[in-house]
């Protein structure tokens, strides 16, 4: 047991603890050419044990280039996941969005087939079987398997509703070296059309989905207990230029407020990824617009200071982008003071331009500035 409790506490579907295994057992599952779908995006709420004994799999036995998966994954993940698979040869085509050096390599130089598509979009058409009809294995990491078989995300929703549409099999592992995140979520995976319905979301902190991904648990073929925590993304401190900019902005705001063209908490605010971005929230953290929310795609750091200003009400996104070292620690120590200010949705709705246009949000896009 580790200091956030069990697996047995976080497997509530008990009939499901039959089926726990190590995440080496689960290596021979695997067969070359299979469509994986794994949760995750940005360095956040992705499956680590499975993913990285496959990888020990392959080095152990000098399988590079023998063993290749096709991966659809919300957007990029962890270095010691993919971009090791990168190295190992063992991704043949890769949707949508990632970085990471040695998968990038892999792109450039032909080896790895990668496409690339609005994310929201991305999320419709997996959900459709456009890129496959089937996924072969999903690789799913939860904070908690509910009674009816629910499955409650980590640190990102991402896709997994769509996978789950479309999943074969399905391998769970259950995260017990951190929190739950049970309640943080507002998990809803669309209809298709002609059946799909608006997203009544009015306000950041709007909910419209539930805590829980439904799962069909006859589709589940292995629990593995995971201690591994996010990797996370961390960002070079803000410089003179990346605080001029900030200036600027907050310059800006305050024109507008005063024109009589903004409100005077702003409009729901979205804020891109990088050092840049970590500048310009800041900025809002100390500057002297207050009742703020953000609706966004992922929260940084500099979150955390803009919830402890007290200025920021609420932020939604699709996943928390914190820092291995400062920021998940941070976010768990505290956990009471940002739980009920944050929610989580799936990339089908924080990247939807019905409500991100109708809410008026404010879209702050940075270019990407590499990690320290």
């Amino acid at each position: 047991m580790s200091e956030f409790g069990s697996l047995e506490s976080r497997v509530r579907k008990k009939s499901l603890l039959d089926k726990v295994m190590t995440a080496e057992d689960c290596v021979k599952f695997f067969e070359s050419g299979m469509d994986l779908g794994w949760s995750g995006f940005t360095p956040a709420g992705y499956p680590k044990m499975v993913p990285i004994a496959l990888a020990d799999h392959v080095e152990k036995n000098n399988l590079q280039g023998k063993l290749k998966f096709n991966l659809f994954i919300g957007a990029s993940v962890g270095a010691e996941t993919e971009d090791r698979w990168a190295t190992l040869d063992m991704i043949d085509r890769r949707w949508p969005y990632q970085t990471g050096k040695n998968i990038a390599k892999g792109i450039n130089t032909g080896k790895i087939r990668m496409g690339d598509k609005h994310l929201s979009l991305f999320a419709q058409d997996l959900g459709y079987g456009f890129y496959t009809p089937k996924i072969d294995i999903a690789i799913i990491e939860v904070s908690a398997i509910t009674e009816d078989g629910g499955l409650v995300p980590t640190s990102s929703c991402g896709v997994i509703g769509e996978i789950l549409m479309i999943a074969d099999k399905i391998i769970i592992e259950v995260n017990t070296g951190q929190p739950s995140f049970e309640g943080l979520h507002d998990c809803l995976t669309p209809l298709t059309p002609p059946n799909r319905e608006p997203m009544l979301i009015n306000k950041a902190d709007d909910r419209i989905g539930t805590t829980s991904f439904p799962c069909d648990s006859d589709k589940i073929i292995a629990v593995v207990e995971s201690n591994l925590r996010d990797k996370g993304r961390a960002f070079a401190g803000a410089d003179d230029t990346s605080e001029a900019i900030a200036g600027h902005i907050m310059n800006f705001f305050s024109e507008e407020v005063a024109a009589g063209r903004l409100p005077e908490n702003l409009l729901p605010l979205q804020s891109g990824v990088g050092s840049i971005a970590n500048a310009v929230v800041g900025g809002l953290a100390n500057g002297p617009f207050k009742n703020l929310t953000v609706f966004t795609e992922v929260l940084q750091d500099t979150m955390l200071d803009f919830l402890d200003s007290g200025k920021l009400e609420y932020a939604s996104a699709c996943s928390l982008s914190l820092s291995e070292e400062e920021g998940f620690p941070r976010f768990f120590a505290n956990w009471d003071k940002y739980a009920d200010k944050v929610i989580m949705r799936p990339l089908s709705v924080s990247n939807a331009p019905e409500p991100i246009r109708r809410l008026g949000c404010i879209a702050m896009n940075i270019t990407f500035n590499s990690p320290k």
